[in-house]
């Protein structure tokens, strides 16, 4: 498991949870049995990232536009 996943507090926290006991049983992390798990907390994971990202690009949008018009009041004046 990756140290990040366990520090954090995440939306994803049940399927970290879930691919955490399908490895605790022995076997299965190495018969491939834990696959569909990782793979719903890989789609967790991700549809977290484009959203943080999108909310991110658009204060980034905003911020922009606010420093764009003080350089352009500075300069009118």
């Amino acid at each position: 498991m990756h140290p990040q996943l366990t520090e954090k507090k995440l939306v994803c926290q049940e399927f970290i949870q879930a691919l955490e006991a399908c490895h605790a049983n022995g076997w299965s992390r190495w018969t491939g049995a834990c696959n569909q798990a990782k793979d719903e907390l890989n789609m967790c994971l991700r549809k977290e990232r484009i959203d943080r990202t999108t909310k991110n690009r658009e204060g980034a949008k905003v911020r922009r536009q606010k420093t764009e018009q003080a350089w352009k009041e500075l300069h009118d004046d």
